[in-house]
């Protein structure tokens, strides 16, 4: 197998501000791996919260070139990273790795990596959550009447402004534009056990429906005491890595946030999956900001998660990928093989 890489600077619409940054861009490098005259696609983005610039990913993602050119094919390299692992590489290299793996294989297989996975109900399909970034209430407020008009049914609210009365404001003015949207809050770890036993319950009297790890990360057990007290579900996000984190909250806390440049991919992603099942812990499916490319192998696993937040690709001011949807507020697995994604016209892949 052979295998190329191209890094690209993904610009959003506008500058998205949370509790601990505020982010106007970030680079994507994609990996293409060819094999019998196929190519299949993935993609890993930049991220200052994990350590890891457009540099660090090329690195990792060349040296993953010379690791799959010692497979005879996708498919036995497919089967040694799910088996094995690779040890030392950053989740979300391994995340894109897998990515174009699936694509080829899939390709070569003629189905859809949902098809691959085992899942043949139906195509999976689901309500995405569009975030909202910390603004002004009025400027939220107009933004969530304009995504109700275009189809979204599912908006998240980002929190964890010093005066947590500007939270509730913003909140509050979502609520008043989009009365029949499920709302989502996410802190991104902003308070303090006692700030969040106190807000909680005033954000559950405006109708939010979960709350994404509103305390510090490293702090699970707290996270899990507040989770024991709280009116609305907590969902782990930051406490929530790998395998091990998922085991050490499964059934203390009401959800957890899996996003595959997290966890490791696919298989990492089903393997927490099956763990916490019959915990009374569900799942989250979640997302960096991205590319379609990058989205898209979350998306073959939606009908696995109870929430689900793939809205990384619609903060793009221009995504040189489709496939995937979601401008009407639902993301859909494409029909064709492997991920079912393409670069758009004029794109380089």
């Amino acid at each position: 197998m052979k295998s190329s890489l191209r890094t690209v600077r993904l610009q959003l619409t506008e500058p998205l501000r949370i509790s601990r940054s505020t982010m106007a861009a970030r680079d994507a490098v994609w990996l293409t791996v060819e094999h019998d005259g196929l190519y299949g696609h993935g993609e890993a983005v930049s991220s200052v919260y994990y350590g890891l610039d457009a540099a660090a990913l090329e690195r990792q993602l060349h040296d993953s070139g010379r690791w799959l050119s010692g497979f005879a094919g996708p498919e036995s390299a497919l089967e040694a990273l799910r088996e094995r692992g690779r040890p030392g590489v950053p989740p979300s290299v391994t995340a894109a790795v897998e990515s174009a793996l699936l694509d080829l294989v899939g390709k070569r297989a003629g189905l859809p990596v949902h098809r691959l996975l085992g899942r043949v109900r139906r195509v999976p399909s689901a309500a995405t959550a569009r975030t909202l970034g910390i603004t002004t209430p009025e400027a939220a407020a107009a933004q969530a009447a304009e995504l109700v008009r275009a189809g979204f049914s599912v908006l998240k609210v980002k929190a964890g402004t010093p005066d947590p009365a500007d939270d509730l404001a913003r909140v509050r003015a979502v609520r008043a534009a989009a009365p029949g949207a499920r709302l989502l809050l996410d802190p991104n770890g902003a308070w303090s056990f006692a700030t969040a036993f106190q807000l909680l319950p005033r954000f559950a009297e405006l109708g939010v429906e979960a709350v994404e790890q509103p305390l510090p990360p490293g702090t699970p057990d707290e996270l899990a005491r507040l989770a024991e007290a709280s009116p609305l579900p907590v969902i782990a996000d930051e406490d929530a890595v790998d395998l091990g984190d998922a085991g050490r909250l499964a059934g203390r806390v009401h959800g957890i946030n899996i996003k595959l440049a997290k966890c490791g991919g696919v298989s990492a992603a089903l393997r927490i999956a099956e763990l916490v099942e019959g915990t009374g812990t569900a799942l989250m499916l979640g997302c960096l900001t991205a590319s379609t490319l990058g989205i898209a192998p979350a998306v073959h696993l939606v009908d696995r998660a109870r929430w689900v937040d793939l809205d990384g690709h619609l903060l793009l001011a221009d995504d040189p990928w489709t496939g995937i949807g979601g401008a009407d507020g639902t993301v859909t697995a494409p029909a064709g093989p492997g991920l079912g994604v393409r670069p758009r016209a004029g794109v380089r892949a």
